[in-house]
């Protein structure tokens, strides 16, 4: 059995679309659901789900205790699925390679500290770029920097806007994202 603990800040369609996803698979359990966020909808999501749901503030999460406890889950892997705050290095340490992102544009561009959500579409439609897309990586110590795992392509229109490009980086996500899971629970 493959366990998986889901990290999240926002509305949850991605933690919403990989339970979904796994709901029939008889190896793959997602153990818990964790939030930063108190007003984030994706709590209500976990709940319906019957994913229990431990909330964190910055401190806690950044604390050895929260690492230890994570630890002791003894996890195949963490995913971030819209989960906004900086994993400690302590964390990374436990989980080395067994934490995952999903980053709305493709990476090494549109990357980093502040370039998350609306502020990445507004950036690439901004620089005119041609294409768009998903980057599913890694996690390590710097923002958006760890090993390329998928990436998935859109290109832009002429009349592109952040919110037409946002949905669909949203598309992309919700297709790869869980693909791009299952493979590396498979390695």
């Amino acid at each position: 059995m493959k366990k998986i603990s889901i990290f999240v800040s926002g509305n949850g369609t991605n933690l919403q679309r990989i339970a979904e996803y796994f709901k029939n698979n008889p190896d793959v359990e997602i153990v818990n659901v964790i939030c930063n966020n108190p007003k984030a909808y994706s709590i209500e999501r976990a709940k319906k789900l019957g994913i229990p749901v431990r909330m964190v503030n910055r401190q806690e999460f950044n604390s050895p205790a929260f690492t230890q406890e994570m630890a002791d889950l003894q996890l195949d892997l963490i995913v971030l699925a819209g989960f906004l705050l900086k994993v400690p290095a302590s964390l990374i340490q436990a989980y080395p390679r067994k934490i995952v992102n999903i980053h709305p544009a493709l990476l090494p561009n549109y990357g980093g500290k502040g370039f998350y959500g609306e502020h990445v579409h507004e950036a690439v439609v901004a620089a005119k770029e041609p294409f768009s897309g998903i980057t599913v990586h890694y996690v390590d110590e710097i923002y958006d920097n760890g090993e390329i795992i998928l990436q998935a392509y859109t290109k832009l229109d002429e009349k592109e806007t952040p919110d037409s490009l946002a949905a669909k980086i949203h598309q992309l996500e919700q297709a790869y994202f869980p693909v791009a899971i299952e493979q590396v629970l498979a390695r």
